[in-house]
């Protein structure tokens, strides 16, 4: 199995509607590690490593997100792995 890391830049109605809660069980339930966050600007960013296809069933919930979401730009920068993660979690 391959490993990648992905840095995430997530546009549109993403901030009070519970995505960073829903990409961390999303992420746990598919064992990618790494970190979401707000941003000042309501975007939401995000840092996921696994194996591809966890992290790819990650990117692609976050097409879409939670249910009070609308999505309207999805940045997906590819980025070497490195391993630095022990679990998922929610940064302030």
């Amino acid at each position: 199995m391959d490993s990648k890391r992905v840095h995430l830049l997530i546009t549109g109605r993403v901030q009070g509607v519970y995505f960073r809660q829903g990409m961390m069980e999303t992420a746990e339930k598919n064992n990618v590690l790494g970190w979401v966050r707000n941003l000042p600007d309501d975007n939401v960013e995000a840092t996921l490593e696994g194996n591809d296809s966890s992290v790819d069933a990650v990117v692609e919930w976050a097409r879409f997100g939670s249910a009070g979401a609308v999505v309207t730009e999805l940045k997906i920068t590819e980025e070497n792995y490195v391993g630095e993660f022990s679990d998922f979690e929610i940064r302030y």
